[in-house]
């Protein structure tokens, strides 16, 4: 496993596994890896010859009043856990590699990234697709896997690519979970042991809603009320938004009555964590 920082480097080990006929596969990651990362390249290293993952903690995807700044960054650990997990390439440019002095060329998208995340972050998915479709033609992947935890995310991806005609299989992860329940995510590490325990509410409230759905229960607000109910008996905890959506759109609905989305984005104390469940999982 070797860790480079230039495209030319990439393109270069890339071109090499192409002329020996190897598949590769993609894992784009912010760095500061874990075993909801782990459980990606894991998946790559199953159906691909080569893996190739990216750590970069991309400034497009980051508003001005969000934690570009003190996003976790530890490259030696992400190496070892790439290296442990069978990862081949660290692709872990500087900004100035991607985007270059005069950098003016964006990919955009309308509809599924105007709710859930689009609300709050509303630079946040220009800047994802943007930097994977840079990452796409930089790697030129077979394969690339992004986990369901950032579910919006997945949909975004899935339906760019569907758009610009790319020849890429998109693979999407289950989400990872502490023992006690909490979704694996680096921003984890911002919270205080009082906030860490706070932050189990999100989980249970994920719990309670795939347990409405087995139950039966088919309405919607039903369903996120009793969830925001739950929630907002934690005191650390402020809701961003708990809403159900078509699993495709990313566009509300009132009733369960197609494969649907049930997404949250919580604040304990100042950190914004997410959660969700596909009800085609539950």
């Amino acid at each position: 496993m070797k860790i480079v920082t230039t495209i030319d480097e990439v393109r270069k080990q890339v071109k090499q596994w192409r002329a020996e006929g190897l598949t590769v596969g993609l894992v784009p990651t912010m760095g500061y890896l874990h075993e909801g990362h782990a459980s990606l390249i894991d998946a790559s290293c199953r159906d691909n010859d080569r893996t190739v993952v990216s750590d970069f903690v991309n400034p497009m995807q980051f508003g001005p009043a969000e934690d570009l700044e003190s996003y976790p960054r530890d490259i030696e650990h992400d190496a070892a856990l790439v290296e442990a997990h069978g990862g081949d390439l660290i692709f872990h440019p500087e900004p100035e590699e991607m985007y270059h002095d005069g950098f003016s060329s964006f990919v955009d998208m309308t509809v599924l990234t105007e709710e859930l995340c689009g609300l709050s972050r509303p630079v946040h998915f220009r800047g994802v697709c943007t930097v994977v479709s840079k990452l796409f033609h930089i790697v030129m992947p077979d394969r690339a896997y992004f986990g369901k935890k950032d579910a919006q995310q997945l949909a975004v991806i899935r339906h760019m690519v569907d758009d610009l005609n790319m020849d890429i299989e998109i693979i999407g992860c289950p989400i990872v979970r502490e023992a006690d329940g909490l979704a694996k995510s680096s921003r984890n590490t911002y919270l205080s042991e009082e906030e860490r325990k706070a932050a189990l509410v999100l989980s249970k409230s994920i719990f309670l809603g795939m347990e409405m759905v087995r139950n039966g229960e088919t309405d919607c607000k039903v369903i996120t009320d009793a969830m925001k109910q739950l929630i907002g008996q934690e005191p650390l905890a402020r809701i961003d938004y708990v809403k159900i959506t078509d699993a495709k759109t990313m566009q509300q609905i009132p009733v369960l009555d197609r494969p649907a989305l049930c997404a949250i984005a919580v604040y304990i104390g100042k950190t914004r964590l997410i959660d969700n469940f596909f009800t085609e999982d539950v």
